[in-house]
């Protein structure tokens, strides 16, 4: 299971008061960090989430990478909505915060929202996105909102700058019915190698199977908490297996047939003696002279008996 330290930036310009999304963009965020949180630290207990926002007069930390989730909750009901977004700037602090992680041996990953026009030019942005690569960050975007096209080759471009071996994924999301969480469940992002992403559709940039998810009639669209359950209980069955594998290969090795090894000191018995007859299993001159000794007594016992 793969051990991260995830920061997570949410957009709270003033464009995320729209209601385009269920019930608006800002609660739409809210209900997508909580479920990013629970998928993350239920993956590995030992993984930690941050919490920041990029919007008002800067970016701000409003939580370090912990494993509470009280203090993530208490993190979005003290953002205010307010000012336009720093996606920049967001990102090369949310960097600096997982810089300073306790434990070092944690992949470091940012997810970013964005539901607002985007002010940086491509130039910076690609020069961050290779800053980034350099620094082993995975980047994952989080599109809706503002989905003009100007925005979306932006965040295309940047993510195509930054993927490295941990896998950097862009998400972008069209208006609905459904809830943002509930879209976010079917991509990479959550999907990792449990859920299979359904590619192409609602706009979501994703590859692998179609329509359930490789989950049969389960679609993690309409019923995301069944396919996680199912994500989940797939990975422990899947652990457990190897598990018990790695046992029976050792019992295997521990028992080793012992036949044919033959006692220090022991010597090997022919089949067949020299006169072409079976020979004894217990052989050796202290055998042979004990029997010659009974045969001598025997013969010696008979002559007493013809005497008397």
């Amino acid at each position: 299971m793969v051990l991260e330290a995830t920061m997570i930036v949410v957009d709270n310009s003033e464009s995320s008061r729209n209601g385009d999304y269920v019930p608006s963009r800002w609660e739409a965020q809210s209900d997508a960090v909580n479920l990013i949180f629970s998928v993350k630290t239920q993956v590995n207990p030992e993984s930690s989430v941050g919490l920041m926002s990029m919007g008002g007069k800067g970016p701000e930390v409003l939580v370090t990478l912990t494993t509470d989730f009280g203090k993530i909750l208490d993190g979005i009901h003290r953002t205010k909505i307010r000012g336009s977004t720093h996606l920049a700037t967001g990102i090369q602090i949310a960097g600096l915060a997982l810089k300073h992680r306790q434990n070092k041996a944690q992949r470091q990953r940012i997810i970013v929202f964005t539901c607002s026009t985007i002010e940086e030019d491509e130039k910076s942005l690609v020069k961050l996105a290779k800053r980034m690569k350099k620094n082993n960050i995975s980047i994952d975007f989080i599109v809706f909102g503002e989905l003009d096209p100007e925005n979306t080759k932006k965040l295309e471009i940047f993510n195509e700058n930054v993927k490295g071996g941990d896998g950097s994924h862009i998400a972008i999301i069209p208006p609905g019915p459904s809830l943002l969480s509930d879209h976010l469940v079917s991509t990479p992002i959550l999907s990792g190698d449990g859920i299979a992403p359904r590619g192409g559709e609602n706009g979501v940039d994703g590859g692998g199977d179609s329509g359930t998810g490789g989950f049969g009639d389960v679609d993690p669209s309409t019923d995301p908490e069944l396919a996680l359950a199912l994500r989940m209980s797939m990975e422990e069955e899947k652990a457990r297996q190897e598990k018990e594998a790695a046992k029976a290969k050792e019992d295997a090795a521990k028992e080793a047939p012992l036949e044919g090894i033959l006692e220090e000191g022991a010597e090997v018995q022919p089949l067949l003696n020299q006169e072409g007859e079976a020979s004894t299993s217990s052989g050796g001159p202290e055998v042979e002279e004990d029997k010659k000794k009974d045969t001598e007594e025997g013969e010696g016992d008979g002559d007493k008996m013809d005497t008397a």
